[in-house]
């Protein structure tokens, strides 16, 4: 497929709202990374929050490099389930004190838009005739 045919963008995916957001999404969770104050025997948990906060935006973008509808939508699907894991990861930070209620809502907030605005693509994606 012509970069014509993808339309006039290489990098189109950084058209997409739900891609602008996750972005912000990953930043707002690695700043808060960046505050913990816990002890270093708890990295693995932390490097997996941090994996699944960035794995969203990358998913997306790489589901939209993809070349059919069929494979965007599982790439999206893949995207909602590291909002999830992330998210589940941040239920474990709170009780464990290393992030504030606020702070664990506001990013919840924001895992919430970006799985309906993913549940919406998708179905936007299912019902068109093209990508």
């Amino acid at each position: 497929m012509s970069q014509k045919a993808m339309g006039d963008r290489i990098f189109s995916f950084e058209d997409l709202t739900v891609w602008q957001k996750a972005v912000d999404f990953a930043e707002l969770v690695i700043k808060e990374i960046d505050r913990f104050e816990t002890p270093r025997k708890h990295y693995r948990l932390i490097e997996q929050l941090e994996a699944a906060a960035t794995s969203a935006s990358m998913n997306i973008a790489e589901g939209k490099g993809r070349f059919s509808k069929k494979e965007f939508i599982h790439y999206l699907y893949i995207a909602r389930g590291s909002v999830f894991e992330c998210i589940t990861i941040l239920v474990i930070v709170q009780r464990m004190r290393w992030i504030s209620d606020d702070v664990f809502k506001q990013i919840k907030s924001m895992g919430e838009e970006i799985t309906k605005m993913l549940n919406s693509l998708i179905q936007s994606i299912k019902n068109s005739d093209k990508i």
